[in-house]
């Protein structure tokens, strides 16, 4: 189900002044990630405004090389997107900054869901998300133009049906968050249902994996 939050109930679970605070820093070609009241960057490049708490800001190689693969994705201009296992909702935050239109955020965990929702109104995009506390399963809506999934590489072995489903024809996956171990079943698993690998990116322990689907 989808959800929202008043602003007094966001209060409640919105994280201390302390935890908000780090130092701005760049990731990928084009992004910088800054806790809130950061003065605008003079660099030429996208402020991602994350809150620091107990999903992180950013920082792991996973988001990292999603980001720099969704700065070369010229569809991503008024995108449908899904955002599957949001957490901190950056890649949402990121896609809707690049030009996408709207983007729907679910995650099992309801604290994740929050953080999310935090994010993305720091970023004034809340009225372009939409919240979602669950699984895949729980997303009604079909026909995505962009997949979104940094997620374990077993989780997105077991989903591949169910993901492959959610995206129109032609429609791009970007899956990350693939231990080496699982990229080659990972690839094969989609592969087999219609998806042909676009990109394979082997990182320092996980990897990024780019499809389209036929």
């Amino acid at each position: 189900m989808s959800i929202c939050f008043a602003e007094d109930n966001f209060s409640l679970i919105a994280p201390r002044a302390t935890d908000l605070m780090y130092k701005p820093f760049n990731i990928g070609s084009k992004f910088r990630i800054v806790p809130p009241d950061t003065p605008p960057s003079t660099e030429d490049r996208i402020d991602l405004i994350m809150q620091r708490g107990a999903f992180g800001s950013g920082e792991h190689e996973t988001t990292e090389s999603c980001l720099e693969y969704m700065t070369e994705l010229p569809c991503i201009k008024g995108a449908n997107i899904l955002d599957l296992g949001s957490g901190t909702g950056i890649l949402a935050i990121a896609a809707l900054k690049l030009g996408a239109a709207h983007a729907i955020c679910v995650d099992i965990e309801p604290q994740a869901v929050a953080t999310a929702y935090g994010n993305c109104r720091l970023n004034h995009l809340e009225t372009q998300v939409t919240h979602v506390t669950g699984t895949l399963e729980t997303v009604m809506e079909t026909d995505f133009d962009i997949i979104l999934a940094n997620i374990y590489g077993d989780i997105l072995l077991d989903l591949a049906p169910a993901v492959v489903a959610k995206i129109m024809p032609g429609g791009v996956l970007l899956l990350s968050g693939i231990l080496w171990e699982h990229n080659f079943y990972v690839r094969q698993a989609y592969e087999k249902r219609g998806c042909r690998l676009v990109s394979n990116r082997m990182l320092d322990e996980f990897s990024t994996v780019l499809m389209q689907k036929g």
